[in-house]
This record gives structure tokens, C-alpha cells and sequence, in this order.
């Protein structure tokens, strides 16, 4: 009975170890989609972080002091030239006119008295009753009263100018900014915070930087002979807002420093984009896209590559039709769904597209993929 029994037991454990050899056996030979990498052409981009800036931007400051009285344009508005935006109340410009009509009053009196005593002395010399030395004293004392008076014209108009400055009107076409002065605030023109900043964003400034290692690469690579002469190669570029959207209207790259800044160590550049939709404010943040065209590029779906400890890997299959992982270096494309490998695999290496915690050397059935079903689809989901 006791043999019996240990007959049945090795039995059943020679059907679990062929039971599990064949389930081994079935899992090495697993069908996987490979990948031919054939070279192809595409457009990689190269991201910058950067900040906007209205086409002009101007900080509205006071002429003259005093407190602030009126506030005609809420925050963010948008405003034309010439409409007025604050009032400064100071009591003494006001004081100043009346003083100054005043003053012209008196002035138009003494040359209107002045001139009756050159009309009454000029007969008088002429009948050779006083002296043409009266005449001449009566003459320039009209000149010295009319002189007072254009003076005293003078003082009302300077006086009319600084009541005028308490009247705060718009330089140019804009939005309003932040506001931080509330009514009754007392204002000084010397002070170094604005009233309000006004913005015209018809056209928008976008300012990234670049290191200079970045920028010796540009140099190198880009034809033409001067900075300007490169940067006219460059495609438009590609504005990224900050909620994702893709900005429909392309920009243009332009040089915004002269070189490499010594405290920071990089470079800055500028892209202009038209902005009259108005969906760009100033001071926004963004992201610019600049493309570059590779002619031979190792091209594979993003499901092909897996990340280890900060570095990326393929499985890569020999000519067993063996597994062995491998770490390549890569660019993203502009859907993010595939990227350009640019070292580790070269042109004829069959890749896994969508293997995950496969053991090296492992063996596999491969399952030929439509390569141009997959480029396909990245033509289809590029802006």
C-alpha cells in the first residue's frame, strides 16, 4: 500500500514539473508587435518656459502731487488715447490761476495806463511843451508793463499746464493693470510705484532664454552668417499658453539681448505674435515651441520606451528573436505619443512596442507591425 502510494505521488509530481516546463515553454514563446526602425523625416521641438510682455507697456505716473480724487477706469479695462483715467485734487493749483488772473488784470491796468501816458505826452513834445526825454520814459515804461503782462500771462498758462496734470489721461491705446492707490490716497510725483500700468497687447512679446551652451550649438548648426541671418532660418515658432491650448497664430523669433548675460549665464531671445484676438494678457507665462527638421530620424511610439531610475530603455531583439533591454537617449515630439531616439539603436534594430517586465533573453514570436498605420497616426495628431 505504502509503494502504492509513493507511486502515485512521484506520478503526480512528474505531471507538475511537465505541467510547468510547458508553461514555461509557452510564456518564452510569447507573441510580441516588433518594430522595423527605418529612418524617418520629422519635426522635433525644442520647449522654453517664458514670459509675456505687452508690445509697449507703460507705467502711469503723476506730474504733481496732491490726493486722489476721482477713479474713471476700473481695473482691466481697455482704453483708448486721450480718456481720462484719474484726478489729483490740489487746491493750490487752483489758487495758482486765480492768483495768476488776478495778476493779468493788474498788468492789463498798468500798460493800459502806461499807453494813455504816452498818447498824452506825445503831442505835448511835439508842440515842444516837455522834453522827447518824457516821451522815451513814457515809451518804455508802456514796453516794461507789456513785458509784466505777458509775464503774467506766462504764470496763468504754467498754472493752467500743472491744474491740467491733475487730470490723468491715457498715453495710448491699452489695458489698465493693477490699480494699488484707492480715492483719497494721497499721490506724490516722486514717488517710485505708478498709479497703474497700461499695456498695448495688439502684438505680444514672448521672452525665453537659452544657456550658452544652447546658444553655441544654435550658432554652429543654424546657416547664415550673423545672429539675425540664423535666426531667419528658423520655421515660426509655436506658443504653448498656460492652460495647454496650442496659440493658432505663429511667431516670430528675434534677438532681445546683445549676448550672453555674465550673472546669469544665458542668453535672451524673443518671439513676437500677433495678439488681436486678445486671448494673450500681458504678464502671462507660456511656453515656446521651436521646431527643428530632422531628415534621418530614429522614430518609435512612446508604449516602446520604458523609464528606469531617471533613464529610459527599449527591448531591443536580436537574431533569436531574443529580448535584451537597452538604454537609448531620447526627444519628444510635439503629441507627446512618440519620440526620436537619437543613440542606442541604429536603423534596421527591431524593437518591442508594447512588452512590459520582460527578462532579458527572453524568446519571443514576433508579430510584424504596419509601420506606416503608426506614422500615420502622428501626421494625423500634429498641429
Amino acid at each position: 500500500m505504502v509503494r502504492y502510494f509513493l507511486s502515485l505521488l512521484i506520478l503526480f509530481l512528474l505531471q507538475s514539473c511537465t505541467q510547468s516546463k510547458k508553461e514555461v515553454k509557452d510564456k518564452a514563446i510569447s507573441s510580441y508587435q516588433v518594430l522595423d526602425l527605418v529612418p524617418k523625416q520629422v519635426t522635433i521641438y525644442n520647449e522654453f518656459p517664458a514670459s509675456i510682455q505687452g508690445e509697449n507697456v507703460v507705467e502711469i505716473k503723476p506730474m504733481v502731487s496732491g490726493y486722489l480724487q476721482d477713479i474713471y477706469v476700473p481695473e482691466g479695462t481697455t482704453v483708448v488715447k486721450g480718456q481720462l483715467l484719474f484726478r489729483i485734487k490740489n487746491p493750490q493749483y487752483d489758487q495758482d490761476i486765480i492768483t495768476a488772473r488776478a495778476a493779468i488784470k493788474i498788468a492789463e491796468a498798468n500798460v493800459n495806463t502806461a499807453r494813455m501816458n504816452v498818447e498824452k505826452v506825445k503831442p505835448l513834445v511835439e508842440q515842444d511843451i516837455v522834453s522827447k526825454y518824457e516821451l522815451d520814459a513814457a515809451q518804455y515804461n508802456l514796453q516794461s508793463q507789456q513785458a509784466s503782462l505777458a509775464q503774467a500771462e506766462a504764470n496763468l498758462a504754467n498754472a493752467q499746464t500743472n491744474q491740467g496734470y491733475t487730470y490723468i489721461r491715457s498715453p495710448q491705446n491699452g489695458t489698465i493693470g493693477l490699480i494699488p492707490y484707492k480715492i483719497g490716497a494721497l499721490i506724490s510725483n516722486t514717488a517710485s510705484d505708478p498709479l497703474t500700468t497700461l499695456s498695448s497687447t495688439n502684438n505680444v512679446f514672448a521672452y525665453f532664454s537659452v544657456s550658452e551652451k544652447q546658444l553655441l550649438s544654435f550658432m554652429e548648426n543654424t546657416a547664415g552668417q550673423t545672429l539675425s541671418d540664423k535666426l531667419a532660418h528658423i520655421p515660426p515658432v509655436t506658443l504653448v499658453l498656460a492652460n495647454g491650448m496650442v496659440y493658432p497664430t505663429k511667431g516670430k523669433l528675434e534677438p532681445a539681448s546683445g549676448g550672453v548675460e555674465a550673472s546669469t549665464g544665458t542668453a535672451t531671445f524673443k518671439a513676437t505674435f500677433s495678439n488681436t484676438m486678445g486671448l494673450i494678457s500681458n504678464g502671462a507665462s507660456a511656453t515656446i515651441r521651436i521646431p527643428k527638421d530632422l531628415q534621418h530620424a530614429i522614430l518609435v511610439p512612446q508604449t516602446a520606451i520604458y523609464q528606469l531610475q531617471d533613464k529610459s530603455f527599449v527591448y531591443k531583439i536580436n537574431n533569436d528573436n531574443r529580448v535584451f533591454s537597452t538604454v537609448v537617449n531620447t526627444s519628444p515630439t510635439n503629441d507627446g505619443n512618440f519620440v526620436v531616439i537619437t543613440s542606442g539603436v541604429k536603423n534596421g534594430d527591431r524593437l518591442l512596442l508594447n512588452g512590459l517586465n520582460i527578462s532579458d533573453s527572453t524568446k519571443i514570436t514576433p508579430l510584424t507591425t504596419n509601420t506606416d498605420s503608426i506614422y500615420r497616426s502622428m501626421n494625423t495628431s500634429n498641429p
